[in-house]
């Protein structure tokens, strides 16, 4: 993986910056992408030396992604990891935050991943790989996750077109599809939904621990695992993985 240079978006904090380590410990240069710029320097630091960049740019924006990809249009890549997501509840009304989950976890993606694709494309390396962040809750549904449910739904549809629009470029299109992962997202997640019920943060963690039958969280780090997987590997595409400790076990 030396000399390959990857870009995550939602580098900042959990999962993508749990990649952006894995990664970079293995020579890899690592472009942190990301709202919240405090969050992506302090990623930054935790990466071994390299050839690493922080790029603070709103992906629900399709102008902004396609700025910042005239920005490092000399800069080659050898994947592009769609990691950022919001999550949550939504209810329908004035205060509706479908259009804030869908236009973050689903369009949001699609600009992010077509506004790198170019340079993708001109990558004279041998394994080129587009990664999605999906959710075990595109295949499960969650009362009130109507935005969220259906945006990581939808990531999987927009997985497998890719996978065959890019075939002839030699570009893998892949998904992971996690469960419950030890992040501060998860934790808000959990909170939400044992408020909605009324239940205690710990009393309802224990109940959503009894539908998992490993009967615990997975950790950031094991899913950035997977994901330098994918990313070494050239047979695969158009596929999703679900890393969720048994919750969904899929034919």
């Amino acid at each position: 993986m030396k000399d390959r240079r990857y870009i995550i978006s939602g580098a900042g904090s959990g999962i993508g910056r749990a990649i952006a380590i894995r990664l970079a410990s293995e020579g890899a240069g690592i472009i942190l992408a990301g709202r919240n710029e405090v969050k992506l320097e302090e990623t930054l630091k935790m990466l071994p030396k390299g050839n690493h960049l922080v790029i603070s740019t709103d992906i629900r924006l399709k102008k902004n992604c396609q700025e910042v990809s005239q920005i490092l249009s000399g800069c080659h890549l050898d994947g592009i990891i769609a990691n950022a997501g919001v999550g949550g509840e939504n209810h329908y009304g004035d205060d509706d935050r479908w259009n804030e989950i869908v236009d973050t976890n689903l369009s949001g993606t699609y600009y992010f991943v077509n506004a790198f694709l170019p340079q993708l494309k001109e990558s004279k390396g041998e394994q080129k790989h587009v990664l999605l962040t999906s959710s075990v809750l595109a295949k499960l549904g969650v009362k009130h996750y109507t935005a969220y449910c259906a945006s990581k739904a939808g990531l999987l549809g927009l997985m497998r077109s890719w996978a065959m629009e890019l075939a002839t470029e030699n570009i893998l299109v892949n998904a992971i599809s996690p469960g419950w992962v030890n992040t501060n997202m998860a934790r808000e997640g959990m909170e939400g939904i044992a408020k909605g019920m009324g239940m205690s943060l710990e009393d309802f963690h224990k109940l959503a621990m009894q539908s998992v039958p490993l009967g615990r969280m997975a950790e950031p780090e094991e899913i950035a695992e997977l994901v330098y997987y994918l990313l070494c590997q050239k047979a695969m595409t158009g596929q999703v993985l679900d890393i969720n400790c048994g919750s969904v076990m899929s034919s």
